[in-house]
C-alpha cells in the first residue's frame, strides 16, 4: 500500500539519521545507499512567508523561512495492522504533521488528501 506523510525535524541532520534507520547498504566502494524502497523528498526549510518585492525589483521585505525541516515521504509496501490500519513506520509518527491541500510538494501528481495516513 501506499501511503504519503509529511514531516518536520529539528534539522536536517536529525531527518537524514531518521531515514537512515530505515535501512542502508554499503556498497563495494564504501557507499552508503538506502535499502528500503520509499520515495523521500528534502523540502528543507520551507517559505512561510514570501518576500514582498517593489515594481524595480527591490526587496522590500526578505522571505521568512521555516526554522525546521521539512520531508515528505511515499511509503511504499507498508502493510495494515490487524484492524486494516496504516501507520507510520517506528519513530515517525512524532515527527509527522498533517495539513490541507498538497502543501509545496506532491509526489507524481498523487493527492495528500486521499492518501495521508
Amino acid at each position: 500500500m501506499v501511503k504519503i506523510g509529511k514531516y518536520i525535524f529539528d534539522s536536517k541532520e536529525a531527518s537524514i539519521l531518521r531515514i537512515k534507520y530505515l535501512g542502508t547498504g554499503t556498497d563495494e566502494n564504501g557507499n552508503e545507499y538506502p535499502t528500503h524502497n520509499h520515495s523521500i523528498v528534502h523540502l528543507g526549510n520551507i517559505v512561510l512567508e514570501q518576500a514582498v518585492i517593489n515594481e524595480d525589483g527591490d526587496v522590500e521585505t526578505e522571505a521568512v523561512l521555516s526554522e525546521n525541516w521539512h520531508v515528505d515521504v511515499l511509503w511504499n509496501g507498508l502493510e495494515a495492522d490487524e484492524n486494516g490500519e496504516y501507520s507510520h513506520p517506528y519513530g515517525w509518527a512524532g515527527k509527522a504533521v498533517e495539513i490541507d491541500g498538497d502543501g509545496v510538494h506532491s509526489f507524481y501528481g498523487l493527492k495528500y488528501e486521499s492518501l495521508k495516513f
